[in-house]
């Protein structure tokens, strides 16, 4: 790979780990200054369909790909998403950084579940080692029958099982869809759910100290798909996938630094097992031909 090629990759990685970390942080603050995760997530989408709309009406020729196609299907993407986010974001508010983030790689293993059952693709060996090898992962993050076990880690567990449904829906819609499309009526259908289950006025009510980590989860919620968007299309997922696993060692130091939360070795250790599955995996998938 040329180092031009190999520097595009690493920079558009570092975009995206940066925006995962500030708009888990960015969470984290809003929901101690007293809004509503419905609130937190308002603002998020509400952010994200702004920029979509000044696109759209910079670029008319994006117009076409938000006209409004396959919506049974995008209804049912983005209220599991949406469900899968909620999860999510409250699990930011009650476990260490580092814990949500390395649960969250178990996404992996049930997206492979999911695709042999909803998309009849093959169960092959690398496909049971992720599956195998994220539940030990897990096992080894919640020790559970220890003291430290903290039941809202299944918050994270149930939203990587919705954010692997996701996944399935979404490679159903690219088959006809583009990103844009995709991404716009993701702000369109998300928002109105978080204005039914929070304030609807929720963006006239911001204070000051909720506008800077209101603008973090908006843009670092847009900034954070499209720059791995681009790091994957800029180089191969056996490059990018590894870089993205940073995720964990880097949300760790930023909880310990910001939150004082305690490097925890069973986390990192549990992370390392589930990441050593998904890469397992990856490895496989990249030499199976097609």
């Amino acid at each position: 790979m040329a180092i031009s090629k190999l520097a595009r990759v690493v920079l558009w990685m570092v975009g995206t780990l940066l925006s995962f970390s500030v708009m888990a942080v960015s969470i984290r603050e809003l929901a101690t200054a007293g809004l509503s995760i419905f609130e937190i997530l308002a603002i998020r989408s509400g952010v994200a369909l702004l920029v979509l709309l000044v696109l759209l009406a910079v670029r008319p020729d994006l117009r076409v790909h938000a006209l409004p196609r396959r919506m049974k299907l995008n209804l049912l993407r983005n209220t599991v998403h949406y469900a899968s986010q909620y999860a999510w974001a409250l699990s930011l508010t009650m476990l260490p950084l580092a814990m949500v983030f390395a649960l969250e790689f178990t996404m992996p293993g049930w997206t492979a579940l999911l695709a042999v059952w909803l998309l009849h693709e093959r169960l092959t060996p690398s496909r049971i080692g992720v599956i195998v090898l994220g539940l030990i992962g897990v096992l080894v993050i919640l020790r559970p029958g220890i003291a430290s076990f903290n039941p809202a880690a299944f918050l994270v567990l149930a939203a990587a099982f919705g954010y692997a449904i996701t996944m399935i829906t979404t490679k159903q819609l690219t088959m006809t869809e583009t990103t844009f499309g995709i991404v716009f009526w993701m702000a369109v259908i998300q928002l109105p759910l978080s204005l039914i289950g929070g304030d609807p006025m929720v963006f006239f009510h911001l204070e000051t100290r909720h506008i800077l980590p209101a603008i973090g989860v908006g843009i670092g919620g847009l900034t954070s798909h499209y720059c791995l968007s681009n790091a994957f299309r800029a180089g191969d997922a056996t490059l990018v996938v590894p870089l993205d696993f940073m995720r964990i060692p880097l949300i760790a130091v930023v909880g310990w630094a910001f939150y004082g939360e305690r490097l925890d070795l069973f986390v990192l250790l549990g992370a390392l097992i589930i990441v050593a599955g998904v890469l397992w995996n990856l490895r496989a998938e990249t030499a199976r031909p097609h």
